[in-house]
């Protein structure tokens, strides 16, 4: 009790750190689990038990609505685990919204070119960095009266912003879409990427392969991190987190549960009676 006591004393403070993106730029690896069917604030509670940096809920693909999002992006606040949203396009109350409502991050799916990444940028930001309205308390400080400068440069600070490469296209413009300030990670959507180009899970294929590099390359020299996600073979990990992949998103809660699940009941059937 008194541990817990101390960190909301700590929070109400300041702004909450951002330690996913605290690693991503001390270089190291970072877990992301992709929510899609849980919808409880367990969640958040259960993948950082379970080693893992950050929640990648979908609203892309997922059911989720914004009520439940903010559920447990708030919770996972308080649970030491980075609350991350995929939103399904560049609208900006997409973003906006759950952004005031506890994530920590916008994940952009399809960014093609540089102008893309900084409308983002604006959309997301609060000023100077970009044009994003202040519509009150925020829970990133449990809503602890911090002067509103201390308060917006400390959610800006400690936001991030992923932008998704998925086509051929984006990769030829890695390097451009890399250099835009608060630009925080490029993630490479490899199922996407193999699909839109015609050899759906191909993941070792020289043009997949070529994605990589011009990602790996962009953010060498802008000093971004690189991620992927879609590619969850063990040796496929291995091999690019070696390459140079940091920002890992390592699978679904969905995909968890069915393979545990599979894997229990093939155990119990396999007994001899």
């Amino acid at each position: 009790m008194t541990q817990h006591f101390h960190r909301y004393k700590e929070i109400a403070l300041s702004v909450i750190k951002n330690e996913t993106k605290k690693k991503s730029l001390e270089g190291k690896v970072t877990l992301g689990v992709g929510v899609r069917v849980a919808k409880s604030v367990e969640i958040g509670m259960a993948m950082k038990a379970s080693g893992y940096d950050w929640l990648f809920i979908d609203t892309e693909h997922g059911p989720f609505n914004l009520e439940t999002a903010t559920q447990i992006s708030t919770a996972a606040l308080t649970q030491g685990i980075t609350p991350i949203v995929r939103v399904a396009s560049l609208e900006p109350h997409l973003s906006t919204r759950i952004l005031d409502c506890g994530a920590q991050g916008i994940v952009l799916p399809h960014v093609n070119t540089a102008e893309e990444a900084r409308e983002f940028v604006l959309i997301c930001k609060f000023p100077p960095e970009g044009g994003r309205s202040h519509g009150g308390g925020l829970p990133h400080a449990a809503f602890s009266a911090l002067p509103p400068n201390e308060l917006l440069s400390g959610v800006n600070r400690e936001m991030l912003l992923v932008a998704m490469i998925e086509t051929p296209e984006a990769g030829e413009q890695a390097d451009e879409i890399a250099a835009v300030n608060g630009i925080d990670v490029l993630l490479i959507g490899t199922n996407d990427l193999s699909t839109g180009m015609g050899i759906a899970g191909q993941h070792d294929h020289p043009r997949v392969n070529l994605v990589y590099e011009q990602v790996l390359a962009a953010c060498k020299k802008h000093g971004k991190t690189p991620g992927m996600g879609g590619s969850y073979a063990p040796d496929m990990l291995e091999r690019r987190i070696k390459e140079g992949m940091r920002f890992i998103l390592s699978g679904s809660d969905l995909s968890f549960m069915v393979a545990a699940a599979k894997r229990q009941s093939e155990m119990i059937r396999s007994i001899e009676i």
